[in-house]
């Protein structure tokens, strides 16, 4: 079996979809391919999909749809697999767990591939690990979980899919500032800013980018637009670190340069107390 959340969710047996149509068999499906090997608890699948305003129906419902899923999973697996069928999708005391493998699972092979990429980072192995959080990134399809109505429980775990996601970019970012890769980076890092209007890391990083690559004035308004946003929608001004990033830049500070920066920190933390 293979299953996809990092976008539409997918999940496929010799090429052939189990993923049901309705939408609360898709959320229990989505709820137990992201723990696989696990215990998913009743209670837990039943908030999923009905919050804290249980029907009185509740238990017999849930298993209604657990059967569903066990017959599109008979229905791909082939002829006389019933059985197969429930050993996959398997009951147990007090829940239900998907008996597959971690890494048939795309967003266990991303975390894996971030923890390599952050190790090589760590040791300075820039190369390793900027093509480590390539591919961890190159999983994705979209945002996670797009095409499910999510529920509270699975709403959290796709708020921190998408956090992930955003760090292991801004820490690829980091790793191609360190290769001198700056001017291939503007682009991008200008659509990520205008998403992201308030994350002083990518602002760090567009200046940064900006800086080396002979635009220094650009840089420089790009602090000031921003700091001009937090103080009007927040009522704060911008952290110590942006603070002295934005001072080193007005004194042409050697330390910016991308062969004297530092090896193994982020360009957020460049100015760092």
């Amino acid at each position: 079996m293979r299953i996809q959340v990092l976008g539409p969710l997918s999940a496929e047996v010799d090429g052939r979809s189990i993923v049901p149509t309705a939408g609360k068999p898709r959320q229990i499906l989505a709820l137990l391919a992201l723990h696989p090997g696990r215990v998913v608890p009743v209670p837990t699948l039943m908030e999923e999909i009905w919050g804290t305003d249980l029907p009185h129906s509740a238990h017999t419902t849930l298993q209604t749809y657990i059967l569903q899923l066990r017959r599109r999973l008979g229905t791909a697996m082939g002829p006389g697999s019933p059985q197969a069928a429930k050993e996959v999708l398997a009951t147990r005391h007090g829940g239900y767990l998907l008996q597959v493998l971690p890494e048939a699972v795309d967003v266990n092979r991303y975390q894996t591939l971030v923890t390599r990429g952050q190790s090589a980072f760590e040791e300075g192995d820039d190369q390793a690990a900027a093509g480590l959080l390539r591919e961890a990134l190159a999983l994705w399809q979209g945002r996670a979980l797009v095409d499910v109505r999510v529920g509270p429980i699975l709403e959290i775990e796709v708020m921190r899919l998408e956090e992930s996601r955003l760090g292991t970019v801004e820490r690829r970012i980091d790793v191609d500032l360190r290769l001198g890769r700056h001017s291939e980076l503007l682009a991008e890092l200008t659509e990520l800013t205008a998403r992201h209007r308030q994350h002083e890391g990518l602002h760090s990083q567009l200046m940064v980018a900006l800086y080396r690559s002979g635009r220094q004035a650009g840089a420089l308004d790009v602090y000031r637009r921003l700091r001009n946003r937090l103080i009007g929608e927040l009522g704060v001004e911008p952290s110590p670190q942006l603070r002295r990033l934005h001072q080193a830049m007005l004194t042409v500070d050697p330390a910016l340069d991308v062969v004297a920066g530092p090896r193994r920190g982020s360009t957020f933390d460049l100015y760092a107390a």
